[in-house]
């Protein structure tokens, strides 16, 4: 157990992609935390399969790292804005920040947002200039646009005086400014030393915590996470859990969960300063007050921005329903989401009056969204997902800030397309290597289903990022998607004879011999309207042999959607049907879906 004056704890925060994740793998090689024959890990606090695959970070993870005297806990937060209930909670454990801005890029959408918020909860930021080895970095100009930005929010003196340093945390150095030795992080470990405020809890009060995150463990159950506040808690002793509706019940820790970089270590006692995992107190939430059993000191209650976009979530009724999944029931589907409600208070879960076989789930976003709905997917769960729609707060729209950043030829038809859609555009500037950067005002409901064609109308070089801003009167009507669908009229298995003859009439979604059925979504059309069509069609057999060969079929690769995309793409009369094995987009009425429901009333 340290003393607390000797103990550091700081949260690195940054836009998506800006290099934090990356960054502390630089910290944990500078800890000597590997062996000589070890390689070096790359991303190594990404440990989650989606977040592996997908190459992001979406749930905040501990480490701590030693450097005798000193502890320094670190927390590695998500960089993407619909995660950003998880930086809201873990905010309240540390005493400083980490801010990583990208040394080209400069500050984003959502490093305003993380800077906001540490400077509101009084954090004292410490400011990385992260890639300074790209060729068109420009560090000095990034510092005067963040210190712009520190003013801007309205920090203090103390926060405007922020210390800050160089760093490649891609070829793992950090170094200060006058500093010609570019090798190793080491610099920036002695910044943080001598600049992150210890914590002050005493050792010698009552124990006091607060639950910020959980997390389940295969023998030790639900544990939960957070800063000791006051005082020591040692394993085998009683603490009291006051919950947040007042109960109050007390519990004997059976655990106790410290941290040493990627491997977590069992402690006999933790102290004031300590991030640790306790267990033993099976019906904790987040939020939740766990103390002496002498104390009747509540903290308050962990308050999070309300969600933007919800999501109907529906049984699989198709024709394949039941097939993949093991858990297909809405009550399974029901419990499972109440589930991850315990541990996700971003998310809202609710009943939809008249409709049993259904829930909503709201969310920050399309992606906070399509995690969840992935994660259960692999459970073995099936279900029916809705179109998104927005959650209006007293007749009023969410409003995103969107950041965009195109080659300047694409420049004029990305304004023409935020026009069309509502949007305001606040700042719009051209630099010397011919790229338009575009800071705008969209309603959320703008981007549902804009940032692949937005991405096509680019070419895949285009970046748009956005975070929520404020809410706004309804802006009217907007444009959906412009191409209707091709449906299929028959159920069985896809033929290249049938593709082959499609292509002319737009992009498939399908690959032959993939099973399809009435009503199910085989591709999109070229046209505004919906086309009905016959992708199972074999190629007639005579007895007649002409001279010559056969006609070559060579087809295109189909259009294959991630869960996002899927949901992005849809429109207000079609689902996107999820199960373990596969993703499918129907229309809503379908016969032969429809007459499955009916046997499943009767």
């Amino acid at each position: 157990m340290h003393v607390p004056k000797y103990i550091r704890n700081l949260a690195i925060v940054a836009h998506i992609d800006h290099g934090k994740t990356t960054l502390l793998d630089g910290l944990l090689l500078c800890g000597h935390l590997f062996r000589h024959h070890e390689p070096p890990p790359k991303r190594a606090m990404d440990y989650y399969d989606l977040e592996k695959e997908r190459g992001i970070t979406i749930f905040a993870k501990h480490t701590s790292l030693y450097f005798d005297p000193y502890k320094i806990n670190m927390i590695d937060t998500p960089g993407h804005a619909d995660f950003a209930g998880e930086i809201e909670r873990v905010l309240g454990m540390v005493n400083a920040v980490l801010l990583v801005v990208d040394a080209q890029e400069g500050p984003m959408p959502q490093t305003r947002f993380v800077l906001s918020k540490s400077l509101n909860m009084g954090l004292a930021p410490i400011v990385v200039l992260n890639k300074v080895d790209r060729s068109h970095a420009d560090p000095d100009r990034v510092l005067t646009e963040t210190f712009d930005l520190f003013v801007e929010l309205g920090a203090n003196d103390v926060q405007l005086d922020f210390p800050y340093c160089y760093a490649s945390a891609l070829k793992g150095y950090a170094f200060r400014e006058g500093e010609a030795e570019r090798e190793g992080m080491q610099p920036l470990i002695d910044l943080i030393i001598e600049k992150v405020s210890p914590p002050q809890g005493h050792l010698d009060r009552p124990f006091l915590m607060q639950a910020m995150t959980l997390s389940h463990h295969p023998f030790l159950g639900r544990q939960a996470t957070g800063r000791i506040l006051e005082g020591k808690v040692g394993k085998g002793e009683l603490i009291t859990l006051m919950a947040s509706d007042g109960s109050r019940s007390q519990h004997r820790i059976s655990h106790i969960d410290g941290y040493r970089g990627l491997d977590r270590v069992e402690m006999d006692q933790a102290g004031a300063g300590d991030i640790v995992s306790l267990s033993g107190v099976p019906e904790v939430r987040i939020g939740d007050t766990l103390c002496d059993p002498s104390s009747s000191f509540q903290l308050p209650p962990i308050i999070l921005g309300a969600p933007t976009l919800s999501i109907d979530v529906l049984v699989n009724s198709g024709p394949m329903g039941g097939r993949e999944g093991k858990h297909v029931t809405m009550s399974k589907i029901r419990d499972r989401f109440r589930q991850e409600k315990r541990s996700n208070i971003s998310l809202c879960i609710e009943e939809i009056e008249g409709k049993e076989e259904s829930i909503r789930v709201s969310g920050r976003g399309e992606l906070h969204l399509s995690i969840l709905i992935e994660t259960i997917r692999r459970e073995g769960y099936e279900c029916l997902l809705s179109r998104p729609h927005v959650v209006l707060q007293e007749g009023k729209e969410p409003m995103e800030s969107v950041y965009i950043e195109i080659p300047e030829e694409f420049s004029g038809m990305i304004v023409q397309d935020l026009n069309r859609r509502r949007g305001e555009i606040v700042e719009l500037s051209t630099n010397a290597h011919q790229m338009t950067k575009i800071k705008g005002l969209l309603p959320t409901r703008s981007l549902i289903g804009y940032r692949g064609e937005f991405m096509t109308k680019t070419k895949g070089v285009g970046i748009l990022t956005s975070i929520f801003d404020s809410y706004a009167h309804l802006k009217g009507e907007i444009p959906g998607r412009q191409n209707g669908v091709l449906v299929s009229m028959t159920r069985g298995k896809v033929t290249g004879y049938a593709c082959f003859h499609l292509r002319s009439r737009g992009t498939l979604f399908v690959d032959p011999t993939d099973e399809v059925y009435e009503g199910m979504i085989v591709g999109e059309h070229r046209r505004g309207q919906d086309l009905v069509v016959n992708v199972t069609k074999e190629k007639p057999l005579t007895n007649v042999r002409a001279a010559g060969h056969d006609e070559a079929i060579l087809l295109s690769p189909p259009r294959k959607f991630t869960l996002e995309q899927a949901i992005d793409y849809i429109q207000e009369d079609e689902y996107v049907e999820v199960t373990p094995s596969a993703i499918r987009l129907r229309k809503k009425k379908c016969r032969e879906c429809e007459r499955r429901a009916d046997r499943r009333r009767v």
